[in-house]
C-alpha cells in the first residue's frame, strides 16, 4: 500500500491500481495520519480536525478509524498507543516522507547530485498542498540554487508569481534571468518586488538584493557557485531534526541573528550545522567553535577565522572587514563568552548589512533583533529512531523497552546516543535498568567527541560550572521536585526570591518553563540531587518540601466554585504529594493521606488512597480506607460504623460519617446508610455547612426513592441543589443532575431525563473524575433504552464500563444496564451473563439488599425461556428481599414477575391478581408503571388475553 499527499490524496495498491478511500470525514481521517509522516495523533487533535471540536465523541472518532481500516484492507497500518493514533509508512510508502529524506540528502550532496536529488523531489508533487506549502518551495528555491551553480539553466517564473514578495526565490529568478541574458528582466523583477513589498507591507528589499540588482547593473553576477565555508561534513545522518532545519533556516531569512539555546546535549551544534550547511553567501559561510575562548580571545578567535590583520581593536576590525561581504557566521558555544559575544555581534551587524549571525548558547545573547529557537529534546518516535540508528545491529529489546528509555532520558539526543552505545554490552533491558545511576551508565562517548559530550555528567558539569553561588543553590535544591513545580513551591525550599534566579536558570536552559510551573529534565534532576547530598542539604530540604505539599493539600477549594483550579493544582502536584507521603511521618503522615481523600475520591484513585491510609490508628483514617474498600469491591468490615464515633473533632466525625453513608448508599445497602446519613445531616444543619447539608440532602434523595418516598425525595432534591449552587461546587452539581434526571424517568419525561443527564457528563468531563462520569453515562444508557434506542444504550453502558476503573458499583451499574438492554434485545445468554456477575458481588460483598433489580432481570430471563418454576423462584426471593426492605415499587417489580411465572403456567387467575397488587402499590407512592416500562407487563397482559 502507497500513499500520496503531495496534491490530491491517493492510496495505490502494490501493484499502483488506486484504491477507494469513500466518505468524507474517513479522506480527512486519513489526510491527518498521513500528514503526521508515521507520528501519533492524538484522539482529541483527530476530533478537532474531523469536526471543528463541535463533535466531542471518542466512539464517533473510533467508528472511522474501524471505516478507514476496512478501506485500507487490513487493521495493522493504523496503529493505537497512549499518544494517540498512527499510519504505519515510510520513504518507500508515504510521498511526504521520500520528499523529505531526499531534500534532506540533497543538503550535503555536491551540486550535481544535489540537482539530481531535489529534481526527483519536486516531481512527486501532483498538485497544490497548502499546509505543505512552505516546504515545497524551499525545496523548489534548493533546486534552483542548485542548477544555477552547475551551469543548468532554470525557470522560476511560474513560481514567483505564486509567491511575488519571497526574497530568495525572487534572487533566484533575477539571477536566472540575467545569466539568460534577459538583463532588463532581472532589473524589472527587482523593481516589481521593491513596489509589492513597499505597497503591501511598507518594506524595503534586504540588503542581499540590493547587492545583486547593483551586480545586474554592473554585469557582475556570478551563477552562484557553491559558497565557501569551513563547516565539517556530517558522519551520522541527523535524526529526527528536518522540521527545525528548516525553521531555523526560516527565522535566518526573517532576522539576522538568529540563537538555538537548549540544555547541554540536546544537540544545537548539530542542527546548527545541519541549517548552516543549506545555507547561501557570497562570502561565505563560517563556523567558529568558541567552546575554549576565553572573554578576552572572542574577537581573535572569530578574526582568525575569517582571516583578518589587524594590530588595533579586533572587534572594530572584524566589524570593518564584514562591512562589504555577504556572510553567514554561525558561533559555537557562547554560553562561556556570552557578553563578550554579545558586543561583537552587535557592533558587526550594525557595521555590515550583509552579515548573518546563528548562535548556539545556553542562554540567549541578548542584544536586540535577536530571534531565538529553543532546541527541543526530541519527541518520543523520533527519539527512538535515534536510539535505534545508533545502537545499530545490538538492539534486543522491544519497542517498549526502547520507548521507556527514550522517556526517562527525556528525548536528550546526547544522552540516547550515549545510552545507545551501552546497548551491546547490557542490551536494552539492561540499560533501563541502570538508569537511576545515569551519571556513572552513560559515559565513554566517542573519543573524537569534545570532552563534554564524552559523558553526561561532563555536558552537565559544563553547565554546572557556568552559574553563580545563588544560582547553584536554587538549582540543587529544586530538583527535590519530581515532575515540575509551581513558584510557591520553589520559593517554599529555596527562599523568597527564587523568582529571579529561576529565571536566570530558564534564560540558561537549566530549568524549563511552562503555563506557569517550571520543571527540569530527568537528568538534570538526578544531577542536582547528587549536589544536594554533597551540600549537606538532601533531608532538610526534603521535610521543606513534604511540609509544603501537606500544606498545599490543606488548602481549601476542593468543594467550592474554584473546584476545578485546585484540582488542577492538585494534579499537576501529583508525584511532589507522593514524594511527601514517603518523608512524612507520624501525624503529619496521617493528617497529608486525611487531606488527600476527597482528591483521590474525585479522581477514582482508589488503591492510591487505601495504600496511604493503610495501617494509621487514626479512626477516621480507618473509616475512609475501609469506605474506599467498599468502592473497590471489598465487604465493609462490621466494626467501622463504630469507629466513626471515636473521631475527637465533631465536623471531621460528621464528613467521615457522611462519606460511609455515601458509599453504603451508592452500593445500595440503605439500611446501613441511612442511619449515617441521618447523624451526619444533623451535625452540618448545626454548623450551618451548607456543603455538608447539600451532599447529605442527595443521599436522601436515594434512601427516600428507595422507601417509595418520592415526594421526602424532591424535597431533598431541591435543597441540594439550592445549596450547591451557591456553593458553586460541580461536583455536587452533578449530584443534582443525578437525582433531577432520576425523577424525570420516573415520572416518564425521558427528553427532561437526557438533557439533564447529558449537563451532568459535561460536568463531569470537566471535572475529569472519570467514575463520575461512567456513573452519568450509565444514567444516560437507562434513558436510552426506556426510549428503546437499544443500540445507543448499549454503548453508553460499554462506555461506562470502560472507564469506571477501580469503582466497582461503577462497572455494576454498566454491567446491570448492559443486561437490561440484552434482555429487551432477545439476547438472553448475555443478559443472563451479566446478571449472574452483578449478583455474585452482591452476594460476595454483602450488600445482597441492593439486587431486587437483578433478582427480578433474572426471573423474567428465565420466564422468556419457557422456565416457569425458575422464575417463580428468582421472583419469590426477590419478593422477600423487597419486603424486607419496604419498597413498594420493588414489591410491585416482583408482583409483576410473579404475574409472568403464573401467566407461563397457565394459573391466569393468580396473574392477574398480582399484577392488580403491582398497579395498587405503584399508585400508593404515586409511581404508576409508565408507557415505557411497560415491556413485561405488556407480555403478561397479552399471554392473559390469549394473544
Amino acid at each position: 500500500m502507497r500513499f500520496g499527499v503531495l496534491g490530491p490524496l491517493v492510496v495505490w495498491d502494490d501493484d499502483g491500481t488506486p484504491v477507494a478511500v469513500p466518505e468524507t470525514k474517513v479522506r480527512a481521517l486519513l489526510a491527518e495520519l498521513l500528514l503526521a509522516a508515521g507520528r501519533p495523533v492524538s484522539a482529541d487533535r483527530l476530533v478537532e480536525v474531523l469536526w471543528d471540536g463541535r463533535e466531542r465523541s471518542r466512539n464517533t472518532l473510533q467508528t472511522r478509524v474501524s471505516q478507514l481500516r476496512r478501506a485500507l484492507g487490513t487493521r495493522d497500518l493504523v496503529t493505537y498507543s497512549a499518544a494517540g493514533y498512527a499510519l504505519r509508512v515510510d520513504a518507500g510508502t508515504l510521498d511526504l516522507l521520500r520528499f523529505r529524506e531526499l531534500v534532506s540528502r540533497a543538503r550535503t550532496a555536491d551540486p550535481v547530485a544535489a540537482a539530481a536529488l531535489l529534481d526527483d523531489a519536486v516531481t512527486l508533487w501532483r498538485g497544490d498542498r497548502d499546509d505543505l506549502e512552505d516546504e515545497r518551495i524551499a525545496a523548489v528555491e534548493d533546486r534552483a540554487a542548485a542548477h544555477l551553480a552547475i551551469g543548468s539553466t532554470v525557470d522560476v517564473s511560474a513560481e514567483v508569481a505564486r509567491h511575488p514578495t519571497r526574497e530568495r526565490l525572487r534572487g533566484l529568478h533575477m539571477r536566472a534571468l540575467y545569466l539568460s541574458g534577459r538583463h532588463v528582466e532581472a532589473l524589472a523583477s527587482f523593481t516589481d518586488l521593491r513596489d509589492r513589498l513597499d505597497a503591501e507591507l511598507g518594506l524595503e528589499p534586504g540588503p542581499e538584493l540590493v547587492r545583486l540588482r547593483q551586480s545586474v547593473l554592473t554585469h557582475d553576477v556570478t551563477r552562484g557557485a557553491r559558497p565557501r565555508h569551513n563547516l565539517p561534513a556530517p558522519v551520522s545522518p541527523l535524526v529526527g531534526r528536518d522540521s527545525a532545519v528548516s525553521a531555523v533556516r526560516t527565522l535566518l531569512d526573517r532576522a539576522r541573528l538568529v540563537t538555538l539555546t537548549g540544555p547541554g546535549g540536546v544537540g544545537k551544534t548539530r542542527l546548527a550545522l545541519a541549517a548552516a550547511h543549506g545555507l547561501t553567501a557570497a562570502d561565505g559561510v563560517w563556523l567558529v567553535d568558541l567552546s575554549g575562548a576565553t572573554g578576552d580571545r572572542v574577537a581573535a578567535v572569530v578574526a582568525a577565522v575569517l582571516g583578518v590583520r589587524d594590530e588595533g581593536d579586533l572587534v572594530d576590525a572584524v566589524a570593518e572587514t564584514l562591512r562589504v561581504r555577504e556572510t553567514v557566521l554561525l558561533l559555537d558555544n557562547c554560553e562561556r563568552v556570552v557578553d563578550e559575544v554579545a558586543t561583537l555581534v552587535s557592533r558587526a551587524l550594525r557595521a555590515a548589512p550583509g552579515l548573518r549571525v546563528l548562535t548556539t548558547s545556553q542562554e540567549p545573547l541578548g542584544v536586540s533583533g535577536e530571534a531565538l529557537y529553543v532546541v527541543p529534546p526530541l519527541p518520543l518516535p523520533d527519539a527512538m529512531a535515534l536510539f535505534a540508528e545508533r545502537a545499530a545491529g545490538f538492539l534486543d529489546g522491544d519497542d517498549g523497552t526502547v520507548a521507556a528509555i527514550c522517556r526517562r532520558l527525556d528525548g536528550l539526543p546526547l544522552a540516547l546516543e550515549l545510552a545507545a552505545r551501552r546497548v551491546r554490552a547490557l542490551g536494552a533491558g539492561g540499560v533501563l535498568d541502570r538508569l537511576d545511576d545515569r551519571l556513572r551508565l552513560l559515559a565513554g562517548g566517542p573519543r573524537d567527541a569534545p570532552e563534554r559530550h564524552r559523558t553526561l555528567r561532563a555536558a552537565l558539569d559544563w553547565s554546572w560550572d557556568l552559574l553563580g553561588d545563588a544560582e547553584r543553590v536554587v538549582l540543587r535544591r529544586v530538583a527535590v521536585h519530581d515532575e515540575g513545580w509551581a513558584l510557591d513551591a520553589a520559593e517554599a525550599v529555596a527562599g523568597d526570591d527564587a523568582l529571579d534566579v529561576l529565571t536566570r536558570l530558564v534564560d540558561r536552559s537549566l530549568v524549563v518553563a511552562a503555563e506557569g510551573r517550571f520543571r527540569l529534565l530527568d537528568s538534570v534532576t538526578h544531577y542536582g540531587r547528587e549536589r544536594l547530598r554533597e551540600a549537606g542539604e538532601e533531608d532538610p530540604v526534603r521535610l521543606a518540601h513534604a511540609r509544603f505539599h501537606l500544606a498545599l493539600a490543606e488548602r481549601p477549594g476542593l468543594r467550592a466554585g474554584g473546584q476545578l483550579a485546585r484540582l488542577a493544582r492538585l494534579d499537576a502536584d501529583t508525584a511532589n504529594l507522593r514524594a511527601a507521603l514517603d518523608v512524612l511521618t507520624g501525624a503529619e503522615r496521617v493528617r497529608l493521606a486525611k487531606a488527600l481523600t476527597w482528591y483521590w475520591f474525585l479522581r477514582g484513585r482508589l488503591g492510591e488512597a487505601r495504600r496511604a491510609l493503610a495501617g494509621s490508628a487514626d479512626p477516621a483514617a480507618i473509616v475512609w480506607e475501609a469506605a474506599f474498600g467498599v468502592l473497590a469491591g471489598d465487604p465493609l468490615p462490621p466494626d467501622v460504623p463504630a469507629t466513626v464515633d471515636q473521631i475527637a473533632d465533631p465536623v471531621e466525625e460528621a464528613y467521615t460519617r457522611w462519606f460511609l453513608g455515601y458509599v453504603l448508599s451508592t452500593v445500595g445497602d440503605m439500611p446501613a446508610a441511612e442511619p449515617l446519613t441521618e447523624r451526619a445531616l444533623r451535625v452540618f444543619e448545626d454548623h450551618g455547612d451548607d456543603w455538608g447539608v447539600a451532599a447529605a440532602s442527595i443521599d436522601v434523595v436515594s434512601q427516600s426513592l428507595a422507601r417509595g418516598d418520592l415526594v421526602g425525595a424532591r424535597a431533598a432534591a431541591d435543597r441540594a441543589s439550592t445549596l450547591f449552587d451557591r456553593t458553586g461546587d460541580r461536583w455536587g452539581r452533578l449530584q443534582v443532575t443525578f437525582v433531577r434526571g432520576t425523577l424525570a424517568a420516573m415520572a416518564g419525561d425521558y427528553p427532561e431525563a437526557a438533557r439533564v443527564h447529558g449537563e451532568g457528563l459535561v460536568l463531569a468531563e470537566e471535572l475529569r473524575s472519570w467514575p463520575e462520569v461512567s456513573f452519568t453515562l450509565s444514567w444516560l444508557g437507562r434513558v436510552a433504552l426506556l426510549t428503546c434506542d437499544f443500540v445507543r444504550g448499549r454503548e453508553y453502558h460499554e462506555r461506562a464500563r470502560g472507564l469506571a476503573g477501580a469503582f466497582t458499583p461503577a462497572t455494576m451499574y454498566a454491567e446491570t444496564g448492559l443486561a437490561l438492554g440484552a434482555r429487551r434485545e432477545g439476547r438472553l445468554d448475555d443478559a443472563e451473563h451479566h446478571l449472574h456477575r452483578v449478583l455474585a458481588w452482591h452476594r460476595t460483598e454483602g450488600f445482597e439488599s441492593a439486587g431486587t433489580l437483578v433478582l427480578a432481570e433474572l426471573g423474567f430471563v428465565a420466564e422468556m425461556r419457557g422456565d416457569a418454576e425458575r422464575a417463580a423462584a428468582w421472583h419469590a426471593e426477590g419478593h422477600a428481599l423487597a419486603s424486607r426492605i419496604g419498597d413498594p415499587r420493588a414489591i410491585a417489580l416482583a408482583c409483576e414477575g410473579l404475574a409472568g411465572a403464573h401467566a407461563l403456567a397457565g394459573d391466569h387467575a393468580e396473574a392477574r391478581r398480582l399484577l392488580d397488587e403491582a398497579t395498587r402499590l405503584r399508585l400508593s407512592v404515586d409511581t404508576p408503571l409508565p408507557a415505557a416500562e411497560r415491556f413485561d407487563v405488556d407480555r403478561i397482559e397479552a399471554v392473559l388475553q390469549g394473544t
